[in-house]
């Protein structure tokens, strides 16, 4: 046959079609397949972070790819890895968030997902996604509040306030450690705060998967709790409770200055940590003098009962 101009080009656009043909498939897969049915599309949110403001429509990828694997497509806590997970990846569908700067039973601020995913869970498989800029942060805020529809239906608590930690003292420490024994954290953290009380083999999350209180005599300088690191953060998990789990909040129980001894005590059961508490400690001989109890209201309290949300 004889070649020409024109059969080349037929042959050339023919070719073209056919590699079309065969890229449009394996773009597809990279298509992120997220929601239950396009008829029912997910809401469009946003999320305000300082200057930053995430809009979901631009974290379905993100997410996909990096979330759903735990989370499920739908948010609802049941992706393909979940069952080999524990604890169990968090519900979104639930809106019930562990780390909070906001009372107990009130959705988290945007600062305050944003913060968990920049931070990751310690104790849990959530891990820190500093691969992240902060925009992809946001967008993905904004994108697990189209999850749930009380975002559509309720504003964010008010965060917290923390007020000015007072300087550590024997005192304070010895204070902490009454009220440590007199609102009866022992029973779940242990008595030296090894997560070995008597009721933590029967502690259960509000999905009653079995939950580990914090074994604060593990932690060393560079140690973190659930929701945070510094003596600060360890006050707000006081005040604001860890929702879903049996961690109650104390605003209503205990005053600021009682929260702040209970700290400093808590310090002290990190017996390898390098820190004020512990040079306070030292200092005093290394023994908590016992506690003059002064006039006192504070109640023990019990593991929270009836606690919403669950999973990590």
């Amino acid at each position: 046959m004889k070649h020409t101009k024109r059969n080349s080009f037929r042959i050339g656009v023919g070719c073209l079609a056919l590699a079309a043909l065969c890229i449009l498939p394996l773009y597809a897969q990279d298509v992120p397949d997220v929601g239950p049915h396009p008829a029912t599309p997910r809401p469009v949110m946003e999320s305000h972070i300082g200057k930053v403001t995430g809009h979901s429509s631009r974290a379905a990828y993100d997410y996909r790819r990096y979330c759903a694997g735990c989370h499920g497509d739908l948010g609802d806590g049941n992706g393909e890895n979940a069952t080999w997970l524990d604890p169990k990846p968090r519900d979104f569908t639930a809106a019930v968030f562990k780390c909070r700067s906001t009372p107990t039973g009130t959705l988290p601020t945007d600062e305050d997902l944003f913060n968990t995913i920049g931070r990751g869970l310690t104790n849990s498989n959530m891990p820190i996604w500093n691969s992240f800029d902060d925009q992809q942060r946001a967008d993905l805020v904004a994108y697990i509040k189209t999850f749930s529809p009380r975002w559509e239906k309720e504003k964010p608590g008010e965060p917290i306030k923390v007020p000015s930690e007072p300087p550590v003292t024997i005192e304070s420490i010895s204070h902490g450690k009454a009220l440590f024994t007199k609102m009866e954290c022992w029973k779940c953290h242990g008595p030296q705060g090894k997560g070995d009380g008597p009721s933590a083999p029967t502690l259960t999350d509000s999905k009653d998967q079995p939950i580990r209180p914090y074994d604060f005599s593990s932690g060393r300088d560079d140690s973190r709790f659930k929701c945070g690191s510094t003596n600060a953060d360890l006050y707000r998990i006081f005040m604001a409770g860890v929702d879903g789990t049996p961690m109650p909040s104390f605003a209503d129980n205990i005053q600021p200055n009682d929260a702040w001894d209970l700290v400093h005590f808590l310090r002290t059961l990190q017996i390898h940590r390098h820190g004020k508490e512990n040079e306070v400690l030292k200092t005093a001989g290394g023994k908590i003098p016992p506690y003059v109890e002064k006039q006192s209201n504070i109640p023990s309290i019990q593991p929270a009962n009836g606690v919403s949300g669950g999973g990590r």
